[in-house]
């Protein structure tokens, strides 16, 4: 598994090997030299480092799949990843905080967790999390995500605009309605 990732992809787990080869080569379609890509020991869930900056990288794809829907066969989700942290409470927290810094005064943020292979409880790590942000909770309409994505011994942090995840199925749907 690429330890350096700065991208996490989801698939069906039987999927898991053409969702890698999926994503290195839309990544390579949108510009991407030298993009990484591997599956991870959760299956369903594939890795990757690209040059790019993390959301840079999903808006790449979005304007893709726009232009070439097809191409996205396997994927699910393409999630944006900007710090990696070791999985204790303490360094995911700072993680957080530190990256929350982009949150202005006036904004509001919603923090969305994703655990895969570890003790910790949802509950704790979130109410960890939050308690360093000193913003407005809003659940429904947020103006960021603080994003936590766990994955065993690390933990992927991001803090995005909620446009900044990459979801094919919605995608496909919004998609769908346009040409109704």
């Amino acid at each position: 598994m690429i330890q350096d990732y700065n991208l996490i992809a989801t698939s069906e787990p039987l999927n898991q090997s053409a969702a890698a080869r999926e994503l290195w080569m839309l990544l390579r379609a949108v510009g991407d030299e030298e993009p990484r890509v591997d599956g991870s020991f959760v299956k369903g869930l594939v890795v990757a480092r690209t040059g790019f900056d993390p959301p840079e990288a999903i808006r790449k794809l979005r304007e893709e799949f726009l232009r070439q829907p097809d191409r996205f066969k396997t994927l699910l989700r393409i999630i944006p990843i900007e710090a990696r942290v070791q999985t204790d409470m303490d360094s995911i927290r700072d993680g957080a905080k530190v990256l929350s810094s982009k949150i202005g005064e006036g904004d509001s943020f919603r923090i969305t967790l994703e655990k895969r292979r570890t003790p910790l409880r949802s509950r704790e790590v979130i109410d960890a999390v939050a308690e360093g942000i000193p913003r407005r909770v809003d659940l429904e309409n947020p103006d960021w995500v603080v994003l936590i994505e766990i994955i065993g011994r690390t933990t992927g942090i991001s803090v995005v605009k909620p446009d900044a995840i990459l979801n094919v199925q919605k995608e496909r749907a919004r998609l769908s309605a346009n040409l109704e």
